[in-house]
């Protein structure tokens, strides 16, 4: 049993890679102070402080951490910045070059250099091939265009 308490840093350690590891996977900051909180305890059970204490010295760093050094962070790192679009909606407002002509119903445009089934947004402007419009937004795979 000599072992146990011989080896309790270690375990410590090992805590603190697995939530190292879920922190990869929430990207929240929350398990990365959990985990030099580990640390932290990893050190008092190297120092031989007795497992209570080493769990005391876990919680205190871990509150201290989450109250103090995580909301500094996510100030820092700026989370909360503009969204920016992706997929589709990374479309919209892109020019869009007439393929087949466009009608309220049907068409084709060339959009980032891939073919787009297209339609006009006002039903009584057809448009034909060679023009330039405007992606005015995006209908499931249909593009929803107008002059530019």
């Amino acid at each position: 049993m000599d072992w146990i308490a011989d080896t309790q840093w270690l375990w410590w350690v090992a805590a603190a890679l697995v939530l190292g590891l879920i922190e990869i996977a929430s990207l929240d900051l929350v398990f990365t102070m959990l985990a030099a909180a580990a640390l932290a305890a990893a050190v008092a059970a190297g120092v031989g402080l007795s497992f209570p204490l080493q769990v005391i010295v876990f919680v205190v760093a871990a509150l201290i951490l989450l109250a103090l050094l995580r909301p500094l962070l996510l100030r820092r790192l700026n989370l909360t910045g503009p969204a920016v679009p992706t997929n589709s909606d990374a479309n919209v407002g892109q020019r869009a070059e007439v393929i087949t002509q466009v009608t309220d119903r049907s068409g084709t445009v060339k959009l980032r250099g891939e073919q787009w089934s297209a339609r006009s947004e006002d039903p009584a402007q057809p448009f034909p091939p060679g023009e330039i419009l405007q992606v005015i937004r995006i209908d499931g795979a249909t593009a929803v265009v107008a002059p530019r």
